[in-house]
Formats: structure tokens, C-alpha cells, sequence
């Protein structure tokens, strides 16, 4: 994929807050939707700043070499509702957020470590081209469903609790979305060409915020698309998540029998996701890799940029209460707008910081409907899962053995394939490439080329 900007490559004064306030929209409704799905008074603006924060001590571990944002991760929902479940105090509850990242995290460090003294060319034999391309194709796919969904979503619902829009005005906001999106991303001249998901965006909430007016104006429920009344609910500064864990100095009402129980819940909550997100960093980073054309594995080193997510992970969690991870939805808007710049990364997250303090910005962006986000988003998984595919271009398909194993990938991922075990979910991407590994290690023998 041709980028305008490389990583070490330093965008105009003036581009830079535009094309950070891009990465920070294509990540921002997965970012501010983690808190919000667990409840329990998570603050989405302390996720965001989490998420800054966490971005900011990824960069350092890797030393600006790798252009990606982290953000809220999905992996550690059922993780997170364990820190809140059994009956225990709130506060106990926030200390368990924080202590299932310090586990998470740990399991990074003690992987980094590993590959620190062993390397990484076990890696690239366990998980080929052949393997990992199809695995970074079922992230994006595995995604299709939420785009899918959310274009048909508007934001107000009524007494009962159901969407008032019209699922068609909904689709038409969305539809209106990917199409200027990608207008401006293929036809688009110099900055309009980078910054598609700004336009696309700010065309569909006009559409939107047009409907809603009308509705609300001739007391039309089907016409009204956006929650203007979030703004008479908002949260005016970032709900550490520290804070509620340690403000009371009463963090367990109990025996210490139980406070045992709950510490080793805890830990069988988060370490085995963490090694499902592992799997998912790798994919990730290959990704990332193949986009910029640098081995990110190597230079900076995958112990680098295992350290980063993990102590970054661990930070956000400190903050606001959830694990972050690199996003696919970052890697997306790097391709699509061929902007690798570090400099745009760290500006973005500087701006998730400082947004995290302006109630008025952070609502605005809460009210972006979920219409207009899911055409953004269309792109943005496509992308990945194109991306994904392009890796295999080089693959011998006519070998059986590369086809069955990209073909077990495939299936097991579009499929949903997943497994639990008990409040521990291995998900569909986890599945599907531990299955191809399993596959390539089975039909592994002399390829053509060494017959040859």
C-alpha cells in the first residue's frame, strides 16, 4: 500500500491536529464503548485518557516505531464483569479492574522476556504467511457483523426502551458515510485524499443531526437519528478508576479466605485472555508490518512491542478500568489514509488526554450515531480483512497444504468459531488461528520449492 507519510516522516504544522483527530474517530466508538457495555459507572472519558496514556508508554517501549494506537479492549469484557460479580463492594470491584491488568499485563512481560532470549524466528515458523494472512483477514471479518449492525442504528430510544429512527433514515445516514468516504479517499486531491473519515463523518452527522432536527421540530420519532439530550448528562471531568478503588481506603468487607478467592478469580479472568490477545498482537503487528513495510518483529522487536501493549495496557487500566490493545481500527485508517507518521500517533494521543478534561468534545463525539460510525467502519474492516488477504498473495495455493490451512483459517473464523471456559472466552480469531497453526504444523513437509 503506497503511503504519503512513513513513520519517521513529519506531516505539516498545520495537517497534524487534523490527521490526529482522524485516528482518534476511527478509534473512539470502540474506545469509549468498552466502559459503557460493563456499566458499573465506568467513565468513558477516564477509558480515553487510559487509552492515551497507554498509546503514549507504547511508543516509548517501542521506540517510535510503530504507528498504531491502543484502545479499550473487547477481549477482557467477560474479564471485566468478573471484577464487578460475587456480591463484592465497588470499590473492591475497581481494585479488581486494576489488578486483573497488572495479571494481563505480567503475562506480557514474562512472553516478552522469552522472545527477548529466544528471538522471534520460531514465530515466523509457527505463524507464516500463510497462517497469520488469513488470521489478520478474520479480524476484519469477524467485525463485518458490528458495521453491518450499527448501520441500521440511530441513538434515541423511547419509554421502552427501542429505537426511535427509522431503520431506513438510519441506513441512508450510514450509506451517505462509507460513499463520501470513499469518494473522497479515491477521487479526493492532497489533504482531502488523507482525511476521507473527517469528510465522511461530518457529512453523515449533518445528514443525521438534519433528520433529527426535522423530527424533533414536526414530532416525527422515525426522523430522530442523534441523542442531543446527552449533552444535559455530561460528565464533566474523568472518573479514574484509581480513584474509586482507593478513595474510601475500604477495599475488602470480608475473611481473608475470600479475599484469596477473589484475588485467584481475578487471575483466572484475565491471564488466559491475555494470552488470546497475544495471538491477536501478532496478527496485528504482521499487518501493521506489511503496511509500512518494516518487520515491526524485528526492529523494534516483538519483545518491544509486547512490553509496550502490556505495560500500556496496565496504565489504561489504571486510569479507566480497561485493558487496552492495539486497534485494527488504527491500522485501517494508516492504510486507507497512507499516513504512518509516529507523529500523528502521538498526537492522537496526546488529544485523547485533553479531551478526556472537555466534557462538551467528548460528548459531542458520544453522539455520533451509530449509523454514521458503522459506514466509517465498513471501510475500516474491510480494509483489514483485504490486507489480511494480500499477505497470502505470495502463498502457493495450488499446494494442498497452504490451502487447507488457509481454508480451516477461513471457516473457523467467518463461522464464529469460540470456545469457554467458564467466564474465559477463547474467541473466533484466537480459534481460527490456533487451529491453522495446528494445521500447518500437521501438513508441514517439503514444500514444492524444496522438492525442487
Amino acid at each position: 500500500m503506497k503511503l504519503t507519510y512513513q513513520v519517521n516522516d513529519k506531516p505539516k504544522f498545520y495537517q497534524v491536529p487534523v490527521f490526529a483527530l482522524q485516528q482518534l474517530l476511527a478509534i473512539l466508538a470502540a474506545t469509549i464503548a468498552v466502559p459503557a457495555i460493563v456499566g458499573n459507572n465506568m467513565s468513558q472519558s477516564a477509558a480515553l485518557f487510559g487509552a492515551g496514556v497507554g498509546t503514549i508508554v507504547y511508543l516509548l517501549f517501542t521506540r517510535f516505531k510503530s504507528p498504531v494506537f491502543l484502545g479499550s479492549s473487547f477481549a477482557f469484557l467477560g474479564s471485566m464483569f468478573a471484577a464487578f460479580a460475587g456480591g463484592v463492594s465497588m470499590s473492591l470491584g475497581y481494585l479488581g479492574l486494576i489488578m486483573g491488568a497488572a495479571f494481563a499485563g505480567l503475562v506480557y512481560v514474562i512472553i516478552a522476556l522469552i522472545v527477548k532470549f529466544v528471538g522471534v524466528n520460531w514465530i515466523n515458523k509457527l505463524m507464516p504467511a500463510v497462517v497469520i494472512g488469513p488470521t489478520v483477514a478474520i479480524i476484519g471479518l469477524s467485525l463485518a457483523g458490528n458495521a453491518v449492525s450499527d448501520l441500521s442504528k440511530g441513538c434515541v430510544v423511547n419509554e421502552a426502551g427501542e429505537q426511535c429512527a427509522s431503520v431506513y433514515v438510519c441506513l441512508a445516514c450510514g450509506l451517505i458515510t462509507l460513499f463520501v468516504t470513499m469518494i473522497c479517499s479515491v477521487f479526493g486531491k492532497k489533504m482531502m485524499k488523507m482525511i476521507p473519515f473527517i469528510i465522511g463523518i461530518i457529512s453523515g452527522y449533518s445528514i443525521a443531526a438534519i433528520f433529527t432536527i426535522i423530527g424533533i421540530a414536526q414530532d416525527v420519532d422515525a426522523f430522530k437519528v442523534i441523542d442531543f439530550s446527552a449533552f444535559s448528562r455530561m460528565q464533566w471531568y474523568p472518573d479514574f478508576t484509581f480513584m474509586n478503588a482507593f478513595y474510601s481506603g475500604n477495599f475488602f468487607y470480608g475473611d481473608v479466605g475470600s479475599m484469596g478467592a477473589y484475588v485467584l478469580k481475578i487471575f483466572m479472568a484475565y491471564v488466559p485472555v491475555a494470552f488470546v490477545v497475544f495471538a491477536e498482537h501478532i496478527a496485528d503487528h504482521k499487518n501493521l508490518s506489511s503496511i509500512i513495510e518494516k518487520d515491526l518483529l524485528k526492529d523494534p522487536g516483538l519483545h518491544n512491542t509486547l512490553l509496550g501493549d502490556g505495560v500500556g495496557s496496565m496504565v489504561g487500566a489504571f486510569f479507566g478500568g480497561c485493558p487496552n490493545t492495539t486497534y485494527g481500527e488504527s491500522v485501517g485508517c494508516v492504510a486507507i489514509s497512507g499516513n504512518a507518521s509516529i507523529v500523528t500517533i502521538l498526537t492522537t494521543a496526546i488529544f485523547a488526554i485533553v479531551a478526556s478534561f472537555i466534557a462538551p468534545f467528548v460528548t459531542f463525539l458520544a453522539t455520533i450515531p451509530n449509523c454514521v460510525m458503522g459506514g466509517v467502519c465498513v471501510a475500516l474492516y474491510g480494509f483489514i480483512a483485504v490486507s489480511g488477504l494480500k499477505m497470502i498473495q505470495k502463498s502457493d495455493l495450488e499446494d494442498n497444504r497452504n490451502l487447507f490451512t488457509v481454508s480451516v483459517i477461513l471457516i473457523a473464523g467467518i463461522g464464529g468459531l469460540s470456545v469457554n471456559f467458564g467466564s474465559v472466552t477463547i474467541t473466533e480469531v484466537a480459534c481460527a488461528l490456533i487451529l491453522g497453526i495446528i494445521t500447518n504444523i500437521i501438513l508441514r513437509g517439503r514444500s514444492k520449492e524444496n522438492k525442487k
